[in-house]
Order: C-alpha cells, then sequence, then structure tokens
C-alpha cells in the first residue's frame, strides 16, 4: 500500500501519544487501531499492523524499566513462561468458541479496576505486604492473565499492574515496570504469528513504530519518575475509557 507523507506524519503522532498512554497504562490502541482504518488499511492488516507497532512500544518500555532496575527478567522467568502458556492456550480456545457473551464481563471489570483506583487504593507509591508469594502468582494469576491477552487482549495491561499490587504487594510504579515486561510476553506469539502468516502495512508499521518508540520512552519516565501521581489517573481514564470502547463494540456488532 501506498501512503503519503501527511498519512505517515499523522501515523506517527497518533503512535507517539499511543506509547506514552499505553506505557503508563495500557489501552493505546483505542488510538492507534482506528488512525489505521481511517488511514484506509484493512481491518486484518490493521489488526496485524498495530501489534506489530504495539510489540515495538511495549519493548522500548520495559527496556527502560529493565535498565533501571525497576524489573528483572531472570527473577521473572516463571510468570514469563506462563504468560506466554496462557496467551497460546487462550488464542487456541478462542478459535474454539462464541466468546461474544463472554466479552460483556470485560467492562465490568476494566469499570470495576477504575474505581478501585479511584476511590480505593492508597498509598500507591509503597510497598505492602504480599498475599500470595511470587510461585504461587506465576501459577495462578500469571497464566490467566495471559490467556486473557491471548483470548481477548483490551485491558490486559491495566489487569497485571493490579493483579501485582493487590497479590504482590508492588507499589505502582514497580507493578507497572513488571506490566510492561510480562505484556510484552504474551504480545510475542501474536506478533510472530502476525510476521510469517498475517497482512502487515511494512511502511505505516514502521512510521508507527519510530512513534512508538519515543512515546514508550517518554511513557516509562513519566511513569518511572512520578510514579502514582501519574499513573493512577491515567489508569482509571483508560479503563473507563476501554470499557466504553468494548460496550460500543458489542452494541453496533
Amino acid at each position: 500500500m501506498d501512503f503519503s507523507l501527511d498519512i505517515l506524519a499523522v501515523l506517527f503522532l497518533v503512535a507517539v501519544a499511543a506509547g506514552w498512554i499505553d506505557a503508563i497504562a495500557g489501552g493505546g490502541g483505542l488510538l492507534t487501531i482506528p488512525a489505521l482504518l481511517l488511514a484506509g488499511i484493512p481491518p486484518a492488516t490493521a489488526l496485524a499492523t498495530n501489534k506489530l507497532q504495539g510489540s515495538c512500544g511495549t519493548l522500548t518500555a520495559a527496556t527502560y524499566f529493565i535498565r533501571r532496575g525497576a524489573v528483572s527478567v531472570k527473577a521473572n522467568l516463571k510468570p514469563i513462561v506462563a504468560i506466554a502458556i496462557g496467551s497460546v492456550a487462550g488464542g487456541w480456545v478462542l478459535q474454539q468458541i462464541n466468546a461474544e457473551i463472554l466479552v460483556l464481563f470485560i467492562p465490568v471489570l476494566l469499570v470495576s479496576i477504575g474505581l478501585y483506583f479511584l476511590f480505593f487504593a492508597k498509598n500507591l507509591d509503597a510497598e505492602t505486604e504480599p498475599r500470595i508469594t511470587a510461585d504461587r502468582y506465576a501459577v495462578t494469576a500469571a497464566p490467566a492473565i495471559g490467556f486473557y491477552d491471548g483470548f481477548f487482549g483490551p485491558g490486559t495491561g491495566s489487569f497485571m499492574s493490579t493483579s501485582l499490587i493487590l497479590l504482590r504487594g508492588m507499589p505502582i510504579r514497580t507493578a507497572t515496570a513488571h506490566a510492561k515486561l510480562f505484556n510484552l510476553t504474551s504480545n510475542l506469539g501474536a506478533l510472530i504469528y502476525f510476521i510469517f502468516f498475517g497482512q502487515i502495512a511494512w511502511v505505516a508499521g514502521a512510521a508507527m513504530m519510530a512513534g512508538q518508540i519515543l512515546g514508550a520512552y517518554l511513557g516509562a519516565h513519566f511513569a518511572f519518575k512520578g510514579g502514582a501521581k501519574i499513573i493512577r489517573p491515567i489508569t482509571v481514564i483508560m479503563c473507563f475509557a476501554m470499557s466504553i470502547k468494548v460496550l460500543m463494540s458489542v452494541l453496533q456488532g
């Protein structure tokens, strides 16, 4: 597909904004998928291209947090493997059943997370007593969230960070760093599939990858430095926005 410089510039700027949002709270696809569709890219190609550019942003944010010691790959090998397995399983189950009824539960979960951060979450910059061990998290919550990402996807980053705060007692910036690493894991399988079997708009994807790198780096920096005062309000906004988007998709379908 051929794209004018104007369209590529717009896609780059959208990706910058989406990368910034994704690095902090997730939900950048609310910006990038409509932008790709408005650029005249067919839906299947738009989804594949979105996974390409979004994974690049997630990798950038995860690398930022790793280099600053907020998260360790070595210390999280068990949940990483569990999330990868869960993601593959979720993608397989999606092909076997009608998921329309289950989709209706997603806005409820997203709104619940938004309300938790808005009204109930206190001292999010402080570490609290873990409710479960790291090993138990790796065999329960980690594969479940990986399964959800493979099965459906929206809000995965918010689910990951919230689970780490509630179950592992992590401060919000540490939970966000871990969520980026885990989200990268669950994205890689889908990205590999799209590269080999999907149709990617590589020129548009390259422009958005560049935007994602910039936006994700800035977003990770804001999250790392700002902590709860930055992450909390953006998470609330994106949870409500994603829930509205999912409901609209269901009603329109």
